[in-house]
């Protein structure tokens, strides 16, 4: 895994390239896959809102697409920004805490708190009563 100080940087990075004309918040995200790689994704957004893209998961389809889907996650930075540039604290939503624990329910994922400070969670604590396809 890399050190998440880098994926922290790495997101605020990747914030600064985010398309967010609707919500003016720029999100970034950086991520260690398992294989030691990292993967970046930021926002894009859409004017027909529900079909934007959230950062986290366009940085999982980076890695899936460069390692396939043996794809693992071992740890994900999530940063993000207001239009003046002011740190904000956001945690992965709901539809990208479920591609979060899809990769690494054992995952590191950082993201900034109200007070500024980075927290640092398992993926699968973000989301414990996650769906879980069923055997057929």
């Amino acid at each position: 895994m890399r050190d998440l100080d880098e994926l922290r940087g790495l997101a605020k990075k990747a914030a600064q390239q985010a398309y967010a004309p609707y919500s003016l918040l720029r999100v970034g995200a950086a991520l260690s896959s398992a294989a030691g790689c990292v993967y970046t994704g930021c926002n894009v957004e859409n004017g027909a809102l529900p079909i934007g893209g959230c950062a986290e998961r366009a940085a999982i389809a980076t890695a899936v697409q460069a390692e396939g889907a043996a794809f693992r996650l071992a740890a994900i930075a999530v940063a993000a920004f207001a239009t003046d540039g002011a740190q904000l604290p956001v945690s992965p939503c709901g539809a990208c805490r479920q591609a979060l624990v899809e990769f690494g329910a054992e995952a590191a994922v950082t993201f900034r708190q109200p007070d500024g400070s980075w927290i640092e969670v398992l993926a699968g604590d973000l989301l414990p009563w996650r769906f879980v396809m069923p055997n057929r």
